[in-house]
C-alpha cells in the first residue's frame, strides 16, 4: 500500500476528528452513512492504489505522498 500521511494544517485535521466522532467515524464531508464513507473512505483507498495520485483524500484528512 502507498504511504501516506496526516495532513499538516493540524486545525483542519482537529475540525475533522472532531467530524469523525460525531459521525461514529463516517467521513464528515459525505452526507451518506455507508460502509464506503467509513474513514479511510473507499475513494481513498482506491486513490491510494493508483501510483499516478498524490494528494489528498476528500475531506483532506489524510494525504498520499
Amino acid at each position: 500500500m502507498a504511504k501516506f500521511h496526516l495532513n499538516d494544517d493540524t486545525e483542519l485535521v482537529n475540525s475533522i476528528r472532531e467530524g469523525l466522532k460525531k459521525t461514529g467515524g463516517y467521513c464528515p464531508c459525505r452526507l451518506a452513512r455507508t460502509e464506503e464513507n467509513r474513514c479511510i473512505c473507499k475513494e481513498f483507498r482506491e486513490q491510494l492504489e493508483d501510483p499516478n495520485f498524490h494528494g489528498s483524500c476528500h475531506c483532506g484528512l489524510y494525504v498520499k505522498d
